[in-house]
């Protein structure tokens, strides 16, 4: 009989002895890969994983056990038993650090400062923004939706369309049409892996390196880093109430323009439309694109809805960015861009590139919410969640701080922008640390400030925090208020 291929390298492959299996389980619950409390394979489970015996797995969990790393029950699978690192438990050894050569967008990479975003977060409350509450999600509807797209089977399990999901993609023509009157073909929409993705991409296709793009200041860090990758050069406009101050483009050659003109972040500003006419005619004369995040639109509460640039008459050079992130949930990974239709081949193409597609259950499981309109009505609802929370904000800053602040941006979106009118900018290190100490997370805004611009960049007179609220209870948020009150004084009393 004839081995395959698979069975002979198998068979090839050196056996591991129940000595090599004992020591990669112990480094691996030492550097905490399996964690107290957790459980290891069973034996047999593992066994066939190694292509071993099941008696060389149980001789190896036998001396785990007998040294007190797990915990042996008949029946069950060995579990972890709490570790007091001591010195007789040996660290594990980290590997020798090496800086071998990377390519010019690896060393960019590289230089970049740590994103610590996903950090486990152990804080009383924290006013970080971009999160949402889990009780706002809907989670019957959704699970609905996900029962049904599971239950329908495909002729073939294949790869698809990788501008996404066609019936997702007619869901969103429409909804963009009702929400944003927004009209476009269905092969302007691009589905992507979230809006991180889709700046991603319109990096790689319309930058190069030497070349220069605009953002505003402040604005999105993430954006700037992800422009910045390619070997493009940050210009550095100012905004102020109306957002962008487009006036200053004129003398500006740049390939392309990151902007939020439907609510400037973090500041708030609501681009008018001269200004809007001003950036258009910019980016026409400069053979130029226009990269609309329009990261929040659906969170108005003061104001009247403004439409996006797209949608205006001299609006072909832009390419406009949506997500579920801030309705639904930013662990879902859903985004989407609308493109110019001579760049739409080539935004298909560059989709397929980087990851086929974006999975093709939740794209389904969405489009039947936006169909059924359980999307819009979640959307209503968690838009009066959000006012009231939002108004407990303020309420709470009123009473806690009064005239010692000043409040900017909050006629939409999920946050706000606080001013700490007693102290300067150089204290924002010291209050971030006070306030953690008091349990409560605090953003100062000058990491938003383009730091190339020196220290006329970020505002040095007064401290600027970023406040997030919409994963907060009214009761969080009036007891975080009270600690950043507490950390102020702090921060006052060490002067």
């Amino acid at each position: 009989m004839v081995q395959s291929e698979k069975q002979v390298a198998t068979d090839r492959a050196p056996k591991m002895g129940a000595r090599r299996i004992y020591e990669a389980l112990k480094d691996q619950i030492l550097s905490r890969v399996y964690e107290a409390g957790s459980q290891l394979p069973s034996s047999r489970s593992l066994a066939n994983e190694l292509h071993v015996s099941r008696t060389t797995v149980t001789v190896a969990y036998e001396q785990l056990a007998a040294e007190g790393f797990v915990e042996l029950r008949q029946g069950a699978r060995p579990r972890v038993i709490t570790l007091h690192m001591g010195p007789h438990l040996r660290d594990i050894k980290a590997p020798r650090e090496t800086r071998g050569p990377l390519s010019a967008y690896g060393e960019r990479l590289r230089a970049l400062s740590p994103w610590l975003d996903y950090l486990t977060n152990t804080l009383t409350v924290d006013f970080r923004y971009g999160d949402l509450a889990p009780s706002d999600f809907p989670a019957l509807a959704w699970k609905r939706a996900i029962n049904s797209v599971i239950t329908r089977r495909p002729v073939r399990l294949a790869y698809e369309d990788p501008r996404g999901s066609r019936r997702l993609r007619q869901a969103l023509q429409g909804y963009l049409w009702r929400a944003r009157t927004l009209q476009c073909n269905l092969e302007q929409i691009i589905v992507v892996t979230g809006s991180q993705q889709g700046l991603d991409l319109c990096a790689r296709i319309v930058l190069d390196a030497g070349r220069a793009f605009v953002m505003e200041n402040p604005g999105y860090r993430m954006a700037r880093q992800i422009f910045s990758s390619t070997g493009a050069t940050a210009v550095a406009v100012a905004v102020d109430a109306d957002g962008l101050k487009t006036e200053d483009l004129a003398q500006i050659d740049a390939r392309m323009a990151y902007v939020t003109p439907s609510h400037q972040f973090p500041l708030g500003g609501v681009m008018p439309i001269s200004r809007r006419q001003q950036l258009l005619d910019w980016a026409r004369d400069h053979d130029a694109y226009v990269v609309e995040d329009d990261y929040d639109s659906e969170y108005r509460y003061d104001i009247s809805p403004v439409p996006p640039l797209q949608s205006l008459e001299d609006g072909r050079n832009v390419i406009y960015l949506g997500t579920v992130s801030k309705t639904l949930s930013p662990m879902l990974r859903i985004g989407y861009l609308v493109v110019p239709q001579q760049l739409q081949e080539v935004f298909a193409t560059a989709k397929q590139l980087v990851d086929r597609h974006t999975p093709m259950t939740e794209q389904e499981a969405l489009a039947s919410l936006i169909e059924s309109g359980a999307y819009e009505s979640h959307v209503r609802r968690v838009r009066r969640l959000h006012r009231e929370r939002r108004e407990t904000l303020l309420s709470a800053l009123e009473y806690a701080l009064g005239e010692r602040i000043t409040i900017e941006g909050a006629d939409a979106g999920l946050h706000v922008v606080v001013w700490l009118n007693e102290l300067p900018g150089s204290l924002e290190t010291a209050l971030i640390e006070a306030a953690r100490q008091h349990g409560v997370g605090l953003y100062g805004i000058s990491p938003l400030y383009d730091s190339a611009t020196g220290p006329t960049g970020a505002p040095r007179e007064r401290l600027g925090l970023v406040m997030g609220y919409s994963a907060l209870t009214p009761r969080q948020i009036e007891r975080g208020v009270q600690l950043l009150a507490a950390a102020i004084d702090t921060v006052k009393g060490t002067r």
